[in-house]
């Protein structure tokens, strides 16, 4: 028998991505949209907006998370992105009516956005007084008029943090010179609840709450409540994925458990776990593979990520640069079930301020994927076949339990989720044979983890067993919707 699947080849500039189509069993990935979200980092709106059209919707992602659309500080630098000069909706990355196409597009293609708002504080004190990317005014003593914030709507500590075993000091003082917003007051929470209803009223799915430990808990779940009587949403209806580290070192009062009325945590240990993991042993160390979510907050409560811009800059995480170790964690963890699953796709850097290839004081220029891409250029993960096969893997599992885990007690691991799908990761350095048991009907299959052409086959015989060899560093993963045609 020879496996023939019917692929969809996109012409873009990086070459042909392909997105199956359709198997013997007439799967098509886009029938299948689950909560995969996928960063786009630095992109600008014109380019999520064809990676929603081209690339996401049909691969069935499920929503595009995006930087900070309201206008900031000039600058080339990534994270002048987080330094609000006002929330009108003018920034690098284009402008309202590009920031309103793109939630339409990606709506059209079945992809929800995701924005990643600003809440904490506004702009750094190492400049006076500035224009921002909308043209608007701003200085260091708190005077945006635009917004209009003064300086009686900041925190009165002038200070870096310097402890952060004090809750006080924590949310009150100053996170790297940024001044400092005061949550507490009426109008400041009027102001950021207005800020999210107008995305929500915009077509906005939910939010990447930036900097969430520096906000105390009640502050958070206040705005929060202001945005559903503003929008007249239920509180539990508006989601929110709150940035909260989870330093066991760090102040009781910030720990990611304290905002869990407020909506999902980002579970940074999560991430932490799988660099150790991946780096070292799945299986043969203190903490193995199939505990990874142990003592962490519930999978419901829980958004979780393999790296963001932030942690592949401090190298807490794995990363572009840690190659396949870096792609076999990313199928790991969405085939393993637990939170809300978040794939990055940035840019390569060398100099950890740098922001997006070309990018000037003002504007983005388009997501480019070419084959000559320098080591500064786009990584444009999200069109990873073996990332793309395992979305689709992703949303066939859907919300089986973890069946048949099987393993050669160190670096080969294999599971299954029900008799839907089942994958097996070999993070050794040499190519491992393998014969494991599934729940699986018996049949020929196409290995979504390699490509979207079928060009490697399983066959799992009646007992539910199959046996591959599984290269190093790669893995083998099907599902009922990739059945080969004979």
């Amino acid at each position: 028998m020879a496996c023939v699947a019917v692929a969809m080849s996109l012409a873009m500039s990086m070459g042909t991505v392909q997105v199956p189509a359709g198997y013997s069993s007439g799967f098509r990935p886009s029938d299948h949209r689950g909560d995969v979200i996928v960063t786009a980092f630095q992109y600008n709106w014109r380019s999520v907006a064809r990676e929603c059209t081209q690339v996401l919707g049909p691969a069935g992602v499920g929503y595009v998370q995006v930087s900070p659309p309201q206008e900031s500080i000039l600058g080339s630098s990534w994270w002048t992105s987080y330094q609000p000069v006002s929330y009108a909706l003018d920034s690098k990355e284009g402008t309202t009516s590009e920031f309103r196409d793109m939630i339409r597009q990606c709506k059209a293609a079945g992809v929800g956005v995701v924005v990643d708002a600003v809440i904490n504080h506004t702009t750094g004190v190492d400049t006076a007084q500035g224009v921002g990317t909308a043209g608007n005014t701003y200085t260091n003593t708190g005077d945006f008029p635009a917004v209009p914030y003064t300086s009686e709507d900041f925190h009165s500590c002038t200070e870096n943090i310097m402890n952060y075993r004090d809750v006080t000091d924590v949310q009150e003082c100053r996170v790297s010179g940024l001044q400092d917003l005061d949550t507490s007051s009426t109008h400041v929470r009027s102001v950021l609840a207005q800020y999210f209803a107008t995305l929500l009223d915009l077509g906005v799915s939910g939010f990447r709450v930036d900097a969430v430990k520096h906000i105390a808990a009640d502050d958070v779940l206040a705005i929060k409540r202001i945005v559903a009587e503003k929008t007249g949403r239920s509180i539990d209806d508006i989601w929110w994925m709150q940035e909260v580290i989870g330093n066991v070192n760090e102040a009781e009062e910030i720990q990611p458990d304290r905002y869990l009325r407020s909506g999902q945590v980002n579970e940074f240990q999560y991430a932490y776990r799988l660099k150790r993991l991946f780096d070292d042993s799945l299986m043969g160390g203190s903490l193995t593979l199939d505990e990874i979510a142990s003592n962490l907050v519930s999978s419901s409560q829980a958004s979780v990520f393999v790296t963001n811009w932030d942690t592949e800059r401090d190298g807490s995480t794995l990363t572009y640069k840690d190659g396949d170790k870096y792609t076999l964690a990313t199928a790991f963890m969405l085939a393993y079930p637990y939170g809300s699953v978040n794939v990055f796709s940035g840019y390569r850097f060398t100099d950890r301020d740098a922001g997006a290839p070309g990018a000037t004081d003002d504007s983005v220029p388009d997501t480019t994927c070419d084959e000559s891409r320098t080591t500064t250029g786009w990584t444009c993960f999200d069109r990873n076949a073996s990332v793309i096969g395992m979305v689709g893997w992703h949303n066939i599992a859907g919300d089986a339990p973890v069946v048949d885990w099987q393993s050669d007690g160190d670096n080969v691991v294999g599971f299954g989720r029900g008799g839907r799908a089942f994958i097996v990761m070999n993070n050794s350095s040499q190519d491992s044979r393998v014969s494991y048991r599934t729940s699986l009907p018996a049949g020929r299959y196409c290995n979504v983890y390699k490509d979207a052409a079928c060009s490697s086959t399983i066959r799992v015989g009646v007992d539910g067993r199959f046996s591959a060899t599984v290269p190093t560093g790669s893995a083998v993963a099907f599902h009922i919707g990739s059945r080969a045609r004979p």
